[in-house]
């Protein structure tokens, strides 16, 4: 369990498991920039996470920003949207009558990554509301506004396994003030850090390590 001061961003759980260097630019060096995909991002959650608008249709309440925290994970933050169910298997709300069952749903501007990044943080926003609910969630949502449509996130032991480590390796990271080395890939060119980041500096050979392998191999 961690310490309540000791919470970080669980919106820096996606980033982690994207790019742990992208991590830690953000959150341990406070590096940003932004580029059309963070601005556009932005903008979606500044509408989902207006806290004045409380829905109801039937017996389904919508909740939109939320705010979560877990000791567990050691991570607090804010869910686009929590949809809660009137349900006989649910858990009693404060002032609302009966009992309900909480789905986190997570917002993203695009379509659906081959990553687990927006995976784990939809888990995230799960684990966080079982800690504070008293509940179960067997599934999410992640609705991608380019395509107009949700996912379905099935809350398995291997993804809340993996969000845990993110968390704890997050952590781990935050405390030492460290940031992983960068590593060149396909993404990092729509990274809005690229500029920061410079990963096509680590294909270059610094002088050093050019030298030590001259006197190695003479």
């Amino acid at each position: 369990m961690y310490a309540e001061d000791d919470y970080l961003p669980l919106s820096g759980v996606q980033h982690f498991a994207y790019c742990p260097r992208q991590w830690a630019l953000i959150h341990v060096e406070q590096a940003w920039s932004e580029n059309e995909r963070t601005v556009e991002g932005s903008a979606m959650h500044e509408r989902c996470h207006d806290e004045l608008i409380k829905e109801r249709r039937g017996t389904l309440l919508v909740v939109r920003g939320l705010r979560i925290s877990s000791a567990r994970l050691g991570l607090s933050g804010v869910c686009d949207v929590v949809e809660f169910r009137h349900s006989a298997d649910g858990v009693a709300l404060q002032g609302e009558e009966g009992l309900w069952v909480p789905t986190p749903v997570e917002y993203k501007r695009g379509t659906s990554k081959s990553g687990p990044e927006d995976l784990v943080q939809v888990c995230a926003q799960a684990m966080c509301l079982e800690e504070m609910l008293c509940c179960h969630i067997d599934r999410g949502y992640l609705y991608y506004g380019e395509k107009r449509r949700r996912d379905i996130v099935e809350l398995d032991d291997d993804l809340r396994n993996a969000t845990q480590t993110c968390s704890d390796k997050m952590h781990e990271l935050f405390v030492r003030g460290a940031t992983p080395r960068a590593k060149c890939r396909q993404g990092c060119r729509a990274c809005s850090l690229v500029n920061i980041c410079m990963p096509e500096l680590e294909r270059v050979r610094s002088v050093s390590a050019y030298i030590a392998d001259m006197i190695g191999s003479s």
